[in-house]
């Protein structure tokens, strides 16, 4: 299609210098003798290779990372889900607005009074999807049989946790305000070094060559992660998911970057032996970067990731799978987590990629990664946008500009991480900045989906053929 534009273009520019110069140069030959002849034939041959040389030089030098693009996006294999659907026009004049609501560094969960007051705010804003963490700390946010059977406690302990069903009230209320509830699995795989989870059940945790486990969270939380290759660990997070998209009138399940684990780890005993039985009885290499070595951890996640899906969809056909991962590159080589061959699987029906960046031109340029583009073809893709971090403000200027951006790139929406930020950590008042959301959403309309509800899980494609965070400052 490119080479078709080329053409297309050098003859129009040969034809347009033609008409300006040859009647000249004709007329000039025929004053002035038949010698002149070559004159102007000389004349008319070097102009036009001037023309087509400048032309070819402008379309090389000026097209190379979007030819690069096509190419690779040309040679992207198609998603096989029967569960995907090309979106259809009951999409028109729809935009994903999602905001995270978690307990770290918030107060938003903690009390029911809380809650209700975000949930009210967030619609007056025109929001209309809520992502609620219901996993983190080693805890559910919801009465779980499942995790009181794998570690004696059903709830989260904390005390304005107790005595609630957080998630029932945030779909009860979030539904009544026309909002889309998608229940976020915040720490995936993750969990604290000193949780019940990770003390019952230290042959689950992966390791680094050295035998350590421990990974620290910024300065001052020691983490541990359980290793997504073990087959105990699978039916644990499997059984937790399961039974809440059964128990639940969720809108789909959310997981992130913490649904693999940090590259540097992979040493345990059970990697180290499926490894070997795979590998004619070899070591791993002792580069965690080594790229085979890499690839082939993420793609024994992705494996558990095509059961896990075929499981919720068992549970639930109407509950989407919603990926909320950092750009490919980080994702893939810092946590394993391969969410471009997902997508390219069929395993994800809603995906958030998260670009936190202050600069704009690194905001713009993640936005146009070939991977995102091929999403785009075929499932609502959003971008999750920094509102603040405790200690790290983001003017209104910023999110005003790239939710701006977004839009012009046709994206499905955007989500903030996370609901503090958006006007309670920030430099401006609080007022100022619910003033720039409804500037920006100043009317409401519904969120982008997969397909009209009822189709999920039946329908075929008819077109296709075939919070680990990068908190980047560049």
């Amino acid at each position: 299609m490119g080479c078709k534009v080329i053409f297309s273009t050098m003859k129009h520019r040969i034809g347009k210098l033609y008409n300006t110069y040859a009647n000249k140069l004709v007329e000039f030959s025929r004053l002035h003798g038949t010698k002149s002849w070559v004159v102007f034939l000389f004349i008319f041959t070097l102009v036009l290779a001037m023309a087509t040389s400048g032309l070819a030089t402008t379309s090389s030098n000026v097209t190379p990372q979007a030819s690069s693009s096509l190419a690779q996006l040309e040679t992207l294999p198609l998603p096989t889900s029967p569960y995907l659907t090309e979106i259809p026009n009951c999409n028109v004049g729809k935009e994903s607005r999602g905001v995270w609501l978690t307990n770290i560094d918030s107060d938003v969960l903690f009390s029911p009074e809380s809650t209700t007051k975000a949930i009210a705010d967030l619609s007056t804003l025109n929001f209309n999807t809520l992502y609620p963490t219901v996993w983190n700390w080693g805890y559910t946010l919801y009465p779980s049989e499942v995790a009181k059977s794998v570690t004696g406690i059903e709830l989260d302990p904390e005390s304005g946790l107790q005595g609630r069903d957080i998630l029932q009230e945030i779909i009860e209320q979030g539904h009544a305000s026309g909002m889309g509830v998608i229940p976020w699995f915040e720490f995936g795989f993750m969990a604290p070094a000193d949780s019940e989870l990770a003390k019952r059940h230290p042959e689950w945790l992966v390791q680094r060559q050295d035998g350590s486990t421990i990974w620290w969270e910024g300065e001052n939380h020691q983490r541990v992660w359980l290793n997504p290759l073990h087959p105990e660990v699978q039916q644990l997070i499997t059984d937790l998911i399961v039974e809440l998209v059964s128990n639940y009138d969720v809108d789909g399940i959310q997981v992130d970057d913490h649904f693999g684990y940090p590259s540097e780890l992979g040493y345990d005993e059970y990697t180290v032996a499926l490894y070997q039985k795979e590998h004619l009885g070899k070591q791993p290499p002792e580069d965690y970067q080594n790229a085979d070595w890499v690839n082939w951890r993420a793609s024994k996640i992705t494996a558990y990731m095509e059961k896990l899906f075929q499981a919720i969809k068992a549970a639930n056909p109407n509950a989407i799978v919603s990926v909320s991962p950092n750009p490919q590159n980080f994702s893939l080589n810092s946590f394993l987590m391969d969410w471009h061959t997902w997508e390219r699987k069929g395993l994800i029906e809603e995906l958030i990629v998260q670009v936190y960046r202050s600069s704009q031109s690194s905001f713009i340029a993640e936005l146009s990664k070939p991977e995102l583009v091929a999403a785009q073809r075929h499932i609502p893709v959003s971008i999750g946008i920094l509102s603040g971090l405790k200690g790290r403000p983001v003017m209104s200027g910023q999110i005003k500009q790239q939710v701006r951006t977004v839009r012009d790139r046709n994206f499905a929406g955007v989500s903030f991480f996370f609901y503090e930020s958006l006007w309670n950590m920030a430099r401006e008042t609080s007022e100022a900045r619910k003033s720039t959301l409804l500037t920006l959403f100043d009317e409401s309309v519904p969120r982008k989906d997969l397909s009209c509800k009822s189709a999920i899980g039946t329908q075929k494609s008819e077109t296709l053929s075939g919070k680990v965070t990068d908190l980047g400052l560049s």
